[in-house]
Order: structure tokens, then sequence, then C-alpha cells
């Protein structure tokens, strides 16, 4: 009961002393209905209790899905550990960690969330654009309380182009267009450009062949065109 009037008293909007986001009280990055649900729920009570940025990790991996509210307004774990992130802050070279490791793809699915709430613009692109290439699958619950197959690198797509991802209003990003002709942001490769370059040179040489046989085609036709002539006049 203490931790969870401790909880109550640093969500509180008034008094608070400690370090800011967004100039702002860290967890208040996450409106007030969802972080009242989260500090009611059983397993920010049981799971949430005194845990570090190692014990964390062991919450972390032991999730199944990604989301936010679902049923009667339930918080997920997901959402739970988002906001227990908030309150303690990691450095973030262990966010890095957090979203790089390659085992444990809803801890990175965590990572990702917590620097597009955190994390200042130009740094939100340039930390999480190298996850468009991820393609690990992730389950997300719905808010209705099912699940849907998605894909880690679909989930970041959503959290560099959507306002709300899992039930959470997000920081409203500059269009990358927009850094790139500040000079903030270098030009983005897309990670298919090769493949597309492939794509494009088979289908040119496609076309050089079908050309090159229309030509042969005509040039035949003709040749037979003229030795059936020559052969009237010998008759």
């Amino acid at each position: 009961m203490a931790h969870h009037v401790d909880a109550k008293r640093m969500l509180d909007e008034r008094g608070y002393e400690g370090q800011t986001i967004h100039n702002q009280n860290p967890a208040h990055l996450l409106e007030k209905a969802v972080r009242d649900r989260i500090t009611d729920s059983y397993y920010w009570k049981e799971q949430c209790f005194a845990i570090n940025e190692a014990t964390l990790c062991d919450r972390a991996v032991e999730m199944s899905y990604l989301g936010g509210t679902y049923g009667q307004q339930k918080p997920t774990a997901f959402l739970c550990l988002t906001l227990k992130l908030l309150q303690l802050l990691p450095d973030r070279d262990v966010v890095l960690l957090y979203l790089h490791q390659a085992d444990f793809k809803y801890l990175s699915a965590l990572a990702a969330f917590y620097v597009r709430l955190t994390f200042e613009a130009v740094d939100v692109y340039r930390t999480l654009e190298p996850l468009l290439g991820d393609y690990r699958k992730v389950r997300r619950r719905t808010r209705e309380g099912g699940f849907v197959l998605t894909y880690l690198d679909q989930f970041v797509d959503d959290l560099l182009t959507k306002e709300r991802v899992c039930g959470t209003s997000l920081r409203k990003l500059p269009r990358r267009a927009l850094l790139e002709d500040l000079g903030q942001l270098e030009e983005r490769v897309s990670p298919l450009g090769e493949e597309i370059e492939e794509i494009d040179a088979e289908s040119d040489g496609g076309n050089r062949s079908d050309t090159r046989s229309s030509s042969e085609v005509e040039e035949v036709g003709a040749a037979t065109n003229g030795n059936g002539v020559d052969r009237d006049q010998s008759d």
C-alpha cells in the first residue's frame, strides 16, 4: 500500500521537483486517466513494486504482447512498464541497450515506445529508423481484448507517423522532410534501395530484350518476303 501511495504522490500535479522531460513531470507523458488505471491495476501493485532497471528487464522478457488498454480500460503490462520506465528514467545508454538487444522483441518494443515519448524529434528519427528493418513478429492486444499479429517495423512506423499509439497521445513530430531542409537530418536511404535498383535493372534488361526480339522478327520477316519474290521471278 505504501508503494501505491508513493506512486500516487509522484504522479500528483503539485510539488514535483525531480527531473523533467519536455518541461514536465515524465510520468505526465501518459494521460492522467491512463496513469490512474495503471496505478490501480493488479500488475502495477504486484509486479512493478521496487523494481530497478535490471529487474524491469525480467518483467519485460515475460511479456507476450504489446498494447495500451483493453476490455474495461485495463492497462497492459506493456503500458505499466512504460510508466515504470518514466519513473526510473534510465540513462540513454541503458535505453539503447534495451532497444538493440536481439533476444527479446517486446523489450525492444518497450524501449522504442519510451524513446518516442522522451527523446527529442531528431533523436527519435535517428534512433528508431534503423528498426524499420526489424521484421520480428509481435502480437498487439486490441481495445476489445483480442490479438492481432504485426511486426516490429510496423510498430516503429506507427510511432514515427501516428499521434496516438497504445492508447497514448504522442507529441507531434515535425515532418522528416522539414528536418532535412533545416540540415538537422540527412536524407534517409531506404534499406530496400538496392533491391529496388536491381528490380529496375532487370526490368530495363527485359525491355531491351523484348525490343531486340521484335527487331529480329521484323528482319526475318523482311528476308522471307524478299526470298519469296525471287522465287516467283525464277519461275
